[in-house]
């Protein structure tokens, strides 16, 4: 009997690793299925987007040729032996720059602005209608689908070349990715303090101004200083297609072959870039917490 008693235990214990193999089995061999499935899928993107790995490394040396032009003088000297010849044209850039985050700045108030107008029919639990929302939403997401440089060269076509083209795009690439972000904001918020403004038989307009608003009004702002930062970027690109700012210099300098140029413009832009970054970031974190950096 007492035998009996102590085998049970063994013969449990290995039942149990026996369990515990076939299940460790089982995992690994749905992560190799899974890392096949994905070899195999990026195999076939890659053919189908004609990614030639033959001619990438034939001519990744054009490439780092290109980077050794740029930082390179006419003279045959680097750029930094020769401060003052290198950023010869700074007074200038610097205009442009400012143009460019004018245009960043306007278009982001505009889109920020049209977004909190519109994002109180596309969240479900604010939406006074179901037909309202879905259109709503349907127009938030052709705003944000069509990238900004498109809508930048159409209105190109349309209002001409200079910064116009390009708040116009800004603006209303942003009015569709902020309308979602503050949408799902509003979809999280507490609809308790609604139905308490509600019960007053206040109206749709007041239930927003007086229960919505109040809790959302720090995650907006904190969004929209973050889609300024993104918009820097953009407006330094859309001056390719003559939509303003300093990305019209880039372009000129970089189809002219004036190689020390476009390294110096390529220069003002990231440093730009930076500041803002660091600034907005410290600026969320300061009047939202922490958590708003991330």
């Amino acid at each position: 009997m007492t035998t009996a008693v102590s085998i049970l235990p063994e013969q449990q214990l290995a039942v149990l690793n026996a369990a515990y193999r076939q299940a460790v089995g089982r995992r690994r061999l749905r992560l190799l299925l899974g890392m096949a499935v994905f070899a195999a899928a990026l195999a076939l993107a890659a053919v189908g987007a004609e990614v030639n790995l033959r001619t990438l490394f034939t001519h990744f040396g054009n490439f780092l040729s290109y980077f050794d032009r740029i930082f390179t003088l006419d003279s045959g000297q680097r750029v930094w032996t020769d401060a003052g010849e290198w950023l010869w044209g700074w007074r200038k850039w610097l205009t442009m720059l400012g143009e460019t985050l004018l245009i960043s700045y306007v278009g982001t108030l505009i889109g920020a602005i049209l977004a909190f107008c519109l994002n109180f029919f596309a969240a479900e639990n604010t939406s006074p209608a179901p037909w309202l929302r879905f259109v709503v939403r349907r127009l938030l997401e052709f705003a944000r689908t069509v990238p900004g440089i498109v809508f930048a060269l159409i209105f190109v076509i349309a209002f001409g070349l200079g910064p116009m083209a390009g708040v116009l795009a800004i603006a209303i690439h942003s009015t569709g990715a902020l309308g979602k972000l503050f949408s799902e904001i509003v979809e999280n918020a507490d609809m308790k303090p609604v139905e308490g403004v509600r019960s007053t038989g206040a109206s749709w307009l007041s239930c927003m101004r007086f229960a919505i608003v109040p809790q959302v009004t720090a995650g907006y702002a904190s969004y929209a200083l973050l889609r300024f930062e993104i918009n820097v970027r953009e407006a330094s690109v859309m001056g390719f297609v003559g939509a303003g700012g300093i990305g019209q210099e880039l372009v000129v300098a970089i189809r002219k072959f004036y190689y020390s140029d476009v390294s110096a413009i390529l220069l003002t832009i990231i440093v730009t870039v930076f500041i803002i970054d660091i600034s907005t970031g410290w600026l969320r974190g300061r009047l939202f917490g922490r958590e708003a950096r991330t």
